[in-house]
């Protein structure tokens, strides 16, 4: 089964550069980059694929620092005459099991820019944080993350719907249709395992063991990179209790009722970010550009994928019976999935998104996520069922200084106009659960179509 990804369209792109940089496919275990690499490598005239876990693939690079002697290896024993060898592209995979494979990867773009280099691995960002010959500036990066929306509505063969959520406004008329497929989404999950196994069985039972499996993975490969036991006990306790904290900002201070200090879990926490299997979300008490991140003040969690944490919760099997999103978990897995699903576009850097509270202290007002539109500074408010009281997002407005704010709910597509206590007036847009991935391309509407409006 073949699965599309958008980041294809970014590889497409990178392979028609005229200065090309070794590429590097950055993201978590078992989110697709392989798959996404090989079915890529098939523009291709040749293909060299090395699974550098193994050792008869690693040997090319042991022994010689020369690119010219592993180059002319790599095409001998793959057929490849090197005078006529065309546009070839070379995978390096898993290339954190090969430190001298990195370090070639400066000389590859020096020495060989005719060959087309694509590395990926798991846990790339903790394999490399020490390593002190990586080649800053003479590769570039892409990241890929569990499928979006779009990409798991055409994996179910709804290329239809998915091509009908970049035409804005979306239609109402398939608005049902698509708070449905979208409720689907949200208990399968993103992990191409999962979705293919969903696809092919027309059916939601298997899907824990598919996540238990996945899950069980990941505690296995962080481990590898604690710096000590403790470090390593630490680790585990996180990702056998973070799950349960997923509607609340954390401390790190004995977090999850452990004695482990603040020190030690914010170590842990910092590595399971890199790893991008639990991001950490700070917020930041500005209205205006340029808006900060308070690393002061206590971040939220966001996983890796909404199937993980379903799983993880033990609650998959209560979200195929409720209808209402507010029920899930609190609400909280409808805020986890836009903000998954804005992360998932975010294709060449690994910037985290921010939320907004309220700088006085004991003040509650806490406004999801901001967003940044040219000057900028978007509240975006994520209400999980159809309706919700928004006294946060007014409190950010009443302090902005534009007149641009967003609610994304189960309800229709619509822009009104509201007004705040003390009788500011805005624009409201209200955006359906499913457009998350769309959330730029409609801020970039609004904006632009609503400036030329007046609020009187």
């Amino acid at each position: 089964m073949h699965i599309y990804r958008e980041l294809n369209s970014e590889l497409k792109k990178w392979k028609k550069q005229d200065s090309r940089k070794p590429l590097i496919i950055r993201g978590a275990r078992q989110v697709g980059k392989t798959t996404l690499v090989e079915d890529f490598a098939k523009s291709y005239k040749h293909s060299i694929v090395l699974n550098l876990e193994k050792s008869k693939a690693r040997s090319f690079f042991e022994g010689t620092d020369e690119v010219s002697q592993i180059k002319e290896a790599l095409f001998m024993s793959n057929n490849i005459l090197t005078e006529k060898g065309g546009e070839t592209l070379l995978f390096l995979d898993e290339i954190q099991e090969c430190p001298e494979a990195i370090k070639m990867l400066r000389y590859f773009y020096e020495e060989e820019p005719s060959l087309h280099v694509i590395a990926a691995g798991s846990l790339f960002e903790l394999a490399i944080k020490d390593f002190e010959s990586f080649p800053v500036g003479r590769v570039s990066f892409l990241y890929l993350y569990p499928l979006n929306f779009k990409e798991f509505l055409s994996a179910c063969g709804k290329k239809q719907l998915a091509i009908a959520l970049d035409e804005i406004p979306v239609k109402n008329s398939i608005h049902s249709t698509l708070i449905d497929f979208f409720k689907e989404y949200a208990i399968v999950g993103g992990m191409p395992e999962a979705v293919k196994y969903y696809v092919k069985n027309d059916s939601k039972i298997g899907l824990k063991n598919i996540y238990e499996s996945i899950w069980s993975t990941y505690k296995e490969d962080v481990k590898k990179y604690a710096k000590n036991n403790t470090q390593r006990k630490v680790l585990q306790h996180i990702l056998e209790t973070a799950h349960l904290f997923l509607d609340q900002r954390i401390k790190f201070n004995n977090f999850g009722s452990s004695n482990y200090k603040s020190r030690e879990v914010g170590e842990a926490f910092h590595s399971l970010d890199a790893s991008k299997v639990i991001r950490l979300i700070y917020p930041t008490t500005d209205v205006d550009l340029p808006a900060k991140p308070d690393l002061k003040k206590s971040p939220r969690m966001q996983f890796l994928d909404s199937g993980i944490v379903a799983f993880s919760l033990g609650i998959q099997a209560d979200l195929i019976k409720l209808d209402n999103t507010n029920a899930w978990f609190r609400g909280a897995m409808v805020a986890h999935l836009i903000t998954q699903e804005l992360l998932s576009i975010n294709f060449n850097n690994s910037m985290s998104p921010m939320f907004w509270v309220r700088q006085k202290a004991q003040s509650s007002a806490e406004v999801d996520l901001v967003f940044t539109y040219r000057t900028l500074l978007i509240p975006i408010g994520i209400k999980s069922g159809p309706t919700g009281r928004l006294r946060s997002l007014f409190e950010f407005m009443k302090r902005a200084p534009h007149n641009f704010a967003v609610r994304i709910s189960q309800n229709k597509f619509s822009i009104e106009k509201v007004n705040t206590i003390e009788g500011k007036e805005f624009w409201l847009m209200n955006l359906p659960l499913y457009l998350g991935t769309k959330i730029p391309d409609y801020i970039s509407y609004f904006v632009n179509e609503y400036s030329k409006k007046n609020l009187n």
